[in-house]
């Protein structure tokens, strides 16, 4: 059981003992609530410090990366660069000796215990057990040695296009297509349709755009939902699991009730995904985070996606908007739900035609952070680079990838060369 006694804070008279630590509270302040959290926070690092004297978990020294570029792991992955990382983890483009390019998601906390170490690769364990097309690949899961220790770490596809996010932002002023947004939502929903399937059903909590990727393969634009480290089953009798999730893609409902995630939960994130594509800005962009989090905020009159995109029929309206109803029970009540309407979609004659008001602003490419710089030359180098790989015996996939990459970058070379791309990943060059 924890102590406490009026003495100094901080870390230095923090005891850590093998059953718990004895926090000392500020004499200025009597031992008062504030400082009791802080003796808590100081608690805290000292068993971080102990336990993971390299740094690992993000809060010191992390200068050094847990792997280095040209790094050999088990003989068998080679690093060959740094892609990010989240609070969790790290994750790095390896080349397999056998089976190529793929993603290595490597997390920080080291010196685990086996259960502890089975919590941490939950998210592949979901991912090994409900493949789809639309749902990222899991190939491998193991520990890594570093000179601080054993991390654990799992290999799934590599996609060179990045994520939604970056390819919504690659579009620059203009919209992205309504046909194209849509049949990213569809695909979408066919991956998360596998993980709501599920008995008890397995809600995502965090689909957003950072969390889908976007790439090519033989049959053309793919989208993949990655990320599934807050994916958790449901209660079987309720249906309903704890609210985790980045907040503005949370349904109003988890605001108001911790235990209140659902598959409906799912479906109001997956509203907000094509709203973004179709509209350059969030749902409630307006509405600050006070009102977030009070979860009153729809009671706001949100516009319809056609407000600010001529382009979107009222059809499409009806289906984003009933993913957005502030009411679970007024939503779709799981993804397959939605695709249902969404497969039925048909763009109208109306529509399909050029219209003024189809182009938003550089600023609104804004609505989830500051935009990249565009780096067009770096780009176009980029793509004759892969024009000439593709030449090379063995290098078609490598140069697909490298073109994928220049797509991002630089907008008109996705219209360039989309159609090539595809016939790479058939294996084709002409």
């Amino acid at each position: 059981m924890a102590k406490e006694t009026p003495q100094s804070c901080g870390p230095e008279n923090t005891l850590v003992t093998s059953v718990g630590f004895v926090g000392r509270a500020s004499s200025r302040c009597g031992g008062g609530r504030f400082c009791r959290h802080l003796c808590v926070v100081s608690a805290i690092l000292v068993v971080i410090l102990q336990r993971d004297p390299g740094g690992s978990f993000g809060v010191l020294n992390r200068t050094m990366k847990l792997l280095q570029e040209g790094q050999v792991i088990w003989q068998t992955y080679e690093v060959e660069r740094f892609l990010g990382e989240g609070a969790f983890a790290e994750v790095y483009r390896v080349k397999h000796r056998f089976l190529g390019r793929q993603a290595m998601k490597v997390f920080k906390m080291a010196g685990m215990t086996l259960a502890e170490t089975h919590q941490m690769l939950g998210e592949a364990i979901i991912l090994s057990r409900i493949g789809h097309p639309n749902i990222v690949r899991v190939f491998d899961a193991d520990l890594v040695s570093t000179a601080n220790g054993e991390y654990p770490y799992f290999t799934m596809e590599y996609v060179a296009g990045g994520t939604l996010e970056d390819f919504w932002q690659s579009h620059g002023p203009a919209f992205v297509p309504v046909e194209t947004s849509v049949d990213i939502a569809r695909q979408v929903c066919r991956g998360l349709c596998v993980a709501h399937g599920e008995k008890p059903p397995i809600v995502h909590r965090d689909i957003k755009p950072p969390n889908i990727l976007i790439g090519y393969d033989a049959g053309g634009l793919r989208a993949r939902i990655s990320d599934f480290g807050l994916a958790k089953r449901v209660n079987l009798l309720t249906l309903l699991a704890s609210a985790r999730g980045t907040r503005r893609f949370k349904a109003p409902e988890t605001f108001k009730n911790f235990q209140s995630d659902s598959c409906a939960g799912d479906v109001w994130a997956l509203g907000c995904t094509p709203y973004l594509l179709l509209c350059d800005r969030l749902p409630y962009a307006n509405v600050s985070d006070q009102e977030l989090e009070s979860g009153d905020f729809v009671s706001q009159q949100l516009a319809v996606p056609s407000a600010f995109n001529l382009k979107v029929d009222k059809r499409l309206d009806e289906i984003v908007m009933r993913a957005l109803a502030p009411k679970p029970a007024q939503r779709y009540p799981d993804a397959q739900r939605m695709l249902a309407d969404l497969e039925a979609w048909q763009p109208s004659a109306k529509h399909t035609a050029p219209a003024k008001g189809t182009y938003s602003s550089d600023a609104s490419k804004t609505a989830l952070g500051p935009r990249s710089t565009a780096d067009e030359e770096g780009a176009r180098n980029l793509a004759d680079q892969a024009l000439k790989l593709a030449k090379l015996p063995g290098k078609l996939m490598e140069a697909a990838d490298m073109m994928e990459e220049a797509f991002n970058k630089c907008p008109p070379l996705r219209e360039k060369y989309a159609y090539q791309l595809k016939l790479w990943r058939k294996g084709l060059v002409m």
